[in-house]
């Protein structure tokens, strides 16, 4: 069994926005209160303990706590209300935890990254696990989630194998492994600010992984950090030369999108700013917009000869080519094994940022948990799956998800939006405007980016892939396994009575039990 030599070490990385949002709320009303002290006295989670009970004597309204020192219970505790002997406390929902979130990303969700961000594990106040959608990886569960509880995976070692290999051809190009089934997705210079993009670099190298530039060019900034940094080629060509390609040990030709196939990238105006424009090379303040197809590849052979000049260009480069996926994903596939190619990312609906068109996101791309084991499948058929590695984008947001990718099929995944939330992102979904973004992520607005110090960013992101890195020690713990390698299924991925590679899709289930 393969260890980890080196792991990064977690260090407290607390959300520093006056805006953090806690699930529960404390109200006092003050006139009733008689600054007893009892409540702060049985508050196991020193969500009361620090108050000063002086302030309650105002013979008026009420105070609110948001749980200063610690957090709160919520209404699975009320010890506090129940020994208040004027009635005067109030334990509630934070009304702003209601309003956070989606069904892919629910409040919980967001908060139990937010948790993992700033301290490199998870406490079991949320559900860190799945979200709301009702479909997707919501629906499948590992065999042992429907046995037994799941919160002692803290007990568990995580020391277990988790590395890949990210070259499988014999190629003479460099055989790179990872320690985690994980890299950065790409993220342009100008969807998101310079700060952002510098604490993703800083987490890759801290867990010697890897992360995307996008197709914004490839700031001068990122060259400390460019062992692991992917340099994309998109359709757009922007801030694209021969130097940054040379530069890379991955290089990444981005087809398509999952988020919005068919369309291209876009950048609208106010996001162009003068330093974004003289990066990509174009004017400031004027709407950019990469086409759909690259315009010298319109069949395989262009795109054999595609990658074939990106491997001229540097010949120690592994080559990754990034799709969506089309209902003939399985053809896509072995026409870029037979390019050439090292990595294929099937890039699935529900990923991308807050910019990309709800309408297209959802509803164009084939869901990335049915397009996994189509492409396994059929290039086990071929003969050549164990030749190509297999990455999985696109609405992949926790732990869990990347092992139920992995066990569809994959061998890993690219990681997007989930770094955002990491540094804070709360899925306002107003990326695309160069102030849009309150959180200082998705914006190219010169004040609005001092909100993310690169530092802070980086160990915040490092933390999160450290409780990560726990949990599939503990998934490879209860499936019996001692490498994620061996997660991944060898032979055809099948659907058989509801069940797939240590997988259950809930559904099925369902129909079990009423017999349908």
């Amino acid at each position: 069994m393969q260890k980890l030599l080196h792991m990064p070490e977690v260090k407290p990385a607390p959300f520093k926005y006056p805006g953090k949002i806690e699930k529960y709320e404390v109200l006092i009303d003050r006139s009733k209160c008689t600054a007893c002290g009892r409540c702060a006295e049985v508050c196991e989670y020193m969500a009361l303990a620090p108050l000063d009970y002086e302030a309650f004597k105002k013979p008026t309204g009420y105070i609110r706590i948001l749980n200063p020192q610690g957090f709160c219970k919520g209404v699975e505790c009320r010890r506090c209300v129940k020994i208040c002997p004027v009635n005067a406390i109030t334990v509630r929902l934070n009304p702003q935890y209601s309003a956070l979130g989606d069904y892919r990303w629910t409040a919980d969700l967001i908060l139990s990254t937010w948790e993992q961000a700033e301290i490199g594990r998870v406490s079991g106040r949320y559900e860190y696990r799945v979200g709301n959608s009702g479909g997707g990886f919501d629906k499948l569960k590992f065999d042992f989630e429907l046995k037994e509880d799941i919160s002692d995976y803290e007990l568990l070692d995580d020391d277990l194998d988790t590395s890949i290999i990210l070259n499988k051809r014999d190629d003479g190009r460099p055989r790179i492994e990872i320690p985690i089934p994980v890299y950065g997705a790409d993220m342009s210079f100008g969807s998101i600010s310079l700060n952002a993009m510098l604490a993703r670099a800083k987490a890759a190298k801290a867990w010697n992984t890897f992360v995307g530039t996008g197709e914004g060019g490839y700031p001068d900034e990122l060259i400390p950090y460019k062992d692991h940094v992917i340099t994309q080629v998109a359709t757009g060509h922007f801030g694209v030369n021969a130097e940054t390609i040379k530069r890379a040990r991955i290089i990444c030709l981005k087809y398509a999108q999952g988020a919005k196939p068919g369309l291209g990238g876009h950048l609208l105006a106010d996001k162009v700013t003068p330093e974004v424009a003289r990066i990509r090379e174009t004017v400031p303040y004027i709407s950019l917009f990469s086409p759909f197809p690259f315009h010298n590849v319109y069949s395989v052979e262009d795109h054999y000869r595609h990658v074939q000049l990106i491997k001229d260009i540097n010949p120690r480069a592994l080559v990754a080519v990034k799709v969506s996926t089309p209902t003939d994903i399985d053809m896509v596939a072995i026409g870029i094994y037979y390019a050439g190619a090292n990595i294929i990312q099937i890039d699935g609906g529900c990923g991308g940022t807050g910019a990309a068109p709800d309408i297209a996101k959802s509803n164009i791309a084939m869901p990335i948990e049915y397009a996994i084991p189509i492409v396994h499948n059929y290039l086990v058929r071929e003969g050549v799956r164990d030749r190509i590695v297999i990455m999985a984008s696109g609405g992949i947001r926790t732990a869990f998800d990347v092992a139920k990718a992995i066990a569809l099929g994959a061998d890993g995944a690219v990681i997007g939006t989930s770094e955002l939330v990491a540094l804070g992102c709360k899925r306002c979904r107003n990326c695309e405007r160069g102030r849009g973004c309150p959180a200082g992520i998705a914006t190219t607005d010169p004040v609005l980016k001092h909100l993310i110090n690169p530092d802070w960013g980086a160990q915040r992101i490092i933390n999160m892939y450290r409780s990560w890195k726990r949990q599939w020690s503990y998934i490879l713990t209860k499936l019996g396994l001692e490498s994620i390698r061996e997660l991944r299924p060898k032979e055809e991925v099948k659907f058989k009575n509801g069940r797939f590679n240590h997988l259950v899709h809930l559904d099925h289930l369902r129909c079990e039990r009423d017999g349908l």
